[in-house]
């Protein structure tokens, strides 16, 4: 259960800075569907738009990385952070941008070797190689 009222439709219609940010999310995305997230943060319209704003900036904008890559890079990072929504929701969005069940896959077992790996080496504390560091 949310710990947060999620706004239905007919009460972001009556918050004009709510309402602006959900039709640029239906404009962005090309749908109609507003997910909960979104409608959780809406009770505060200034992080609504913050946070929208931030993620238009790293998520669609343009850049080096790719789409697909970005839900994938998304997807650990939120595997990591024991995020089940955005596990959830970007694995859709990885999905629908392309990502097989075969990408997944791998996605799956480089997350769970890199947590493995992560765990061990802080365990025994290795010093970090010097040809690893920035010079």
């Amino acid at each position: 259960m949310a710990t947060t009222k999620l706004l239905s439709d007919a009460e972001v219609e009556k918050i004009p800075a709510v309402k602006a940010v959900f039709d640029d999310i239906r404009a962005t995305r090309k749908s109609d569907f507003v997910n909960n997230f979104w409608r959780g943060l809406a009770n505060d319209p200034a992080s609504l738009t913050r946070v929208w704003e931030q993620l238009k900036a790293v998520m669609v904008a343009d850049s080096a990385i790719d789409p697909l890559t970005k839900e994938m890079i998304y997807i650990a990072v939120s595997t990591a952070n024991g995020c089940s929504y955005c596990v959830h929701s970007h694995t859709a969005a990885a999905r629908a941008k392309g990502m097989t069940d075969a990408q997944h896959g791998e996605l799956v077992s480089i997350i769970g070797l890199a947590g493995q790996t992560n765990h061990l080496v802080t365990a025994m504390q290795i010093p970090v190689d010097p040809q690893f560091e920035v010079k």
